[in-house]
Formats: structure tokens, C-alpha cells, sequence
């Protein structure tokens, strides 16, 4: 079925360009939702999860720990006594494309983020699609934001943006930032979210989905 994906640098606009899009196409947004189901899974609470984009270190470290605790299946036995084996990174990353393939069953779905396009990229039936924006216009939207000053804006800005490098490196050997894994990146420093998301529904309407 139909899916769009949608990758973003931090504070780029991507995910209010993802809610036009779904809105205007009447598909399924996965975004908030996502972090939700991921959060069900591990054992952890929204907020918890919401925390940690894409994955930093503490956040992998965290989730194994809650994942010990409330996944059964990936106790070790010995003997008769079960030892507690937290799951590796890997299994961790499993559980998330899990949620992504739950996500893709519904019948048209714009799913933003958590590596989704890295992990798709061979999925037919799918647009990837990469919104960025100059630094310096991120490090405004974020200190607007969050109510930061600019030091703290720009430490968000790089470590959030190194975090979605490091995993889809990682974990499946692609360059998050390079715009040839991607069917369209758009610039929302020269481009308006709403134009952004009318281009991205002109895309799906050449694809023959509409």
C-alpha cells in the first residue's frame, strides 16, 4: 500500500509538513502515534521516549533496561534460574521495525521519522522525502521553540541531528543527510510548510495514488 515517508532535520518543520500532508490526502499520520506504540512495546512511558529522537546512547541504555523487565522473551535461562539479558541495540532497533511494519499495513500511512526511510528504502510503493532548512533558521525555531537561548538552541539543533546520522548509519549502513536516498528534500527556508506539503501531494498524485 501507498507510504510516505518523512525524514527531518531538527526544527526543519517536517513533522507540521507530514500533518498537512496526511490531512490533505486523508491518510493515516504515524507520528505521535508512533512514539506511542513504541512506548507500549518497551514498557515505557511516552514521555520517555518522546525524550530521546531517534535514539542517543542513554536513550538505547534506558530502553534496554525497561525492555528487561517487560519482554519475557528475551530473558536467558540457566539452569533453572532465568538471568535478565538486556537486549542488544539491535534488538532494539528490531522492535521499532516492527512497529514500522505494523504501521505500513494500514492502507495509505505518512510515517515521519525513526528511521522509517533507511529501512523501507527497498519498499515499493513508497516516497521518501527529506525536509531541511539552514542551520541558522533551525536554531531560531528552536530557541522560539522550546524557550532556550542560542547556546542551547544550537547544542539541540546538532546533537538531535547527530543522533538520526548515527542510527540510519548504524543500523543500516546509509547516509541519513544524503539527498540521493530520498525522492524529494525541500528547503522550508525558502519554501512554505503549506508549499512544501502541496509538493509532496503532487508527488503522490504522478505516482497514481490518488
Amino acid at each position: 500500500m501507498p507510504t510516505i515517508t518523512i525524514s527531518r532535520q531538527y526544527a526543519s518543520g517536517g513533522s507540521e509538513i507530514a500533518a498537512l500532508v496526511a490531512r490533505r490526502l486523508g491518510w493515516e499520520l504515524i507520528d505521535n502515534e508512533f512514539i506511542d506504540r513504541v512506548a507500549e512495546l518497551a514498557g515505557l512511558s511516552r514521555e520517555e521516549v518522546e525524550r530521546r529522537e531517534e535514539r542517543v546512547p542513554s536513550f538505547v541504555e534506558r530502553l534496554a533496561r525497561a525492555m528487561a523487565g517487560s519482554a519475557p522473551e528475551l530473558f536467558v535461562a540457566s539452569g533453572e534460574a532465568a538471568i535478565v539479558a538486556p537486549p542488544s541495540e539491535e534488538e532494539i532497533v528490531r522492535i521499532t521495525e516492527a512497529v514500522i511494519n505494523e504501521a505500513v499495513q494500514h492502507e495509505r500511512v505518512v510515517l515521519v521519522g525513526r528511521g522509517a526511510q533507511a529501512y523501507l528504502a527497498q519498499r515499493s510503493g513508497t516516497l521518501h522525502v527529506y525536509v531541511v532548512a539552514p542551520r541558522e533558521v533551525r536554531i531560531q525555531r528552536a530557541m522560539e521553540r522550546l524557550k532556550i537561548d542560542r547556546k542551547e538552541a544550537e547544542r539541540t539543533v546538532d546533537q538531535i541531528d547527530e543522533g538520526r546520522r548515527r542510527y540510519v548509519r548504524t543500523h543500516y549502513r546509509r547516509q541519513w543527510d544524503d539527498p540521493s536516498n530520498y525522492h524529494l528534500v525541500l528547503n522550508t527556508g525558502s519554501l512554505t510548510y503549506d508549499r512544501c506539503a502541496e509538493l509532496i501531494v503532487e508527488a503522490a498524485r504522478l505516482e497514481g495514488w490518488l
